[in-house]
């Protein structure tokens, strides 16, 4: 077990993350839609609970194995969104997982739907799917077009499909979440069109990511599932989606070295993650302290440019280091110190490392 007072550990302040859950399942109600929101990026039963509590429907996760952790926590309605290619290990779990929970796979191939349902077998009814499509992220997905084939692939070989989903990763950066979300909306939209040419139902119009859900205004989407949003990151306060009040979740550190205005701390890319897309300043921010920038990783410590001669940190003070990437910094670790009115609770990462 994890003994938080050293460093450097991860710390969540529960007021914060309770306000962020809070507000996007508002959020949600208030545009008619179901939340659905993505627990890969807390992997953690306890704030799963807070979710479903504050009005979730269910939960995404990425990997079988997540899927396995919190359908034995008690979580009966899983999506994985994610276009599965099942070996028969895979199709032996999925079919034990049907057993247990309502299960949705993402698919977005004709031959990958073909494969789900041979891996499926008598339970290929008892199976859920949704066809991924590329809204303009560009990693997995079928386009918009052949949602419909598609769909009428799996549909032919015995499994519900139940709608489309799309994943507008796009939106990541200062100035890209109102065009990805309306790259979304378009999407979704003709997927829709291309599902229902076919003869085929489409309820189900799922997206959504924490930069691009609150701008979209307008779109179709019936189910959104944001992940960041519970804890949020350096990559959100960068990009404008949040401010520092939103952020729930920091690494609490230890300042072991102080050389003019370079900082050095005891968190490295061990901790913190090593995450840091072109358009960010810096592996990360420190709270309180806005012009200091995590200028350097190595796997044990992290340099800090502070920013200013003023005031600068000496060693054995305690700095709060924002992670730029939090999905993959919770990942890290096994425990979080969940902090509340004073007291400190330990909050295990129930699902760390199960990423198969």
């Amino acid at each position: 077990m994890t003994d938080f007072r050293t460093t450097p550990h991860l710390s969540v302040r529960v007021p914060v993350l309770r306000r962020n859950v809070e507000g996007m399942a508002r959020f949600a109600a208030g545009r008619g839609i179901a939340l659905r929101p993505h627990a890969k990026t807390h992997k953690s039963l306890d704030i799963a609970r807070l979710q479903i509590a504050a009005g979730a429907r269910g939960l995404t996760v990425a990997t079988l194995g997540e899927a396995e952790v919190f359908a034995r926590g008690g979580f009966a309605d899983l999506f994985v969104a994610y276009p599965l290619w099942l070996d028969d290990v895979k199709a032996r779990r999925m079919r034990a997982l049907l057993d247990v929970a309502e299960l949705r796979l993402g698919v977005d191939s004709v031959e990958g739907a073909r494969r789900m349902a041979v891996a499926a077998g008598a339970d290929a009814t008892r199976l859920r799917v949704r066809v991924e499509v590329d809204s303009g992220h560009h990693r997995s997905g079928t386009t918009p077009a052949r949602a419909g084939e598609v769909a009428a692939a799996a549909a032919g070989a015995g499994l519900a499909v139940e709608g489309v989903f799309t994943f507008p990763g796009h939106g990541y950066g200062p100035g890209n979440a109102a065009r990805a979300a309306a790259d979304e909306s378009a999407a979704l939209s003709a997927a829709r069109d291309a599902v229902l040419a076919e003869g085929l139902p489409c309820p189900v119009l799922s997206g959504g990511s924490t930069p691009t859900a609150h701008h979209a205004a307008g779109s179709p989407a019936t189910e959104l599932r944001p992940g960041v949003y519970v804890f949020n990151d350096a990559q959100q306060l960068e990009s404008g989606t949040c401010g520092e009040e939103a952020v729930a979740l920091t690494a609490v550190c230890t300042v072991v070295g102080s050389r003019g205005g370079t900082v050095l701390v005891d968190a490295g890319s061990k901790v913190l993650g090593a995450d840091r897309p072109a358009w960010t300043s810096g592996f990360g921010r420190v709270a309180g302290h806005p012009l200091a920038r995590v200028v350097a990783l190595s796997e044990h410590h992290a340099t800090i440019d502070w920013g200013t001669s003023l005031h600068v940190p000496v060693p054995g003070d305690l700095l709060r280091v924002i992670p730029n990437h939090v999905c993959n910094a919770v990942n890290l670790v096994d425990e979080l110190a969940a902090s509340e009115d004073g007291f400190d609770a330990i909050w295990p990462v129930h699902a760390r490392g199960r990423n198969s």
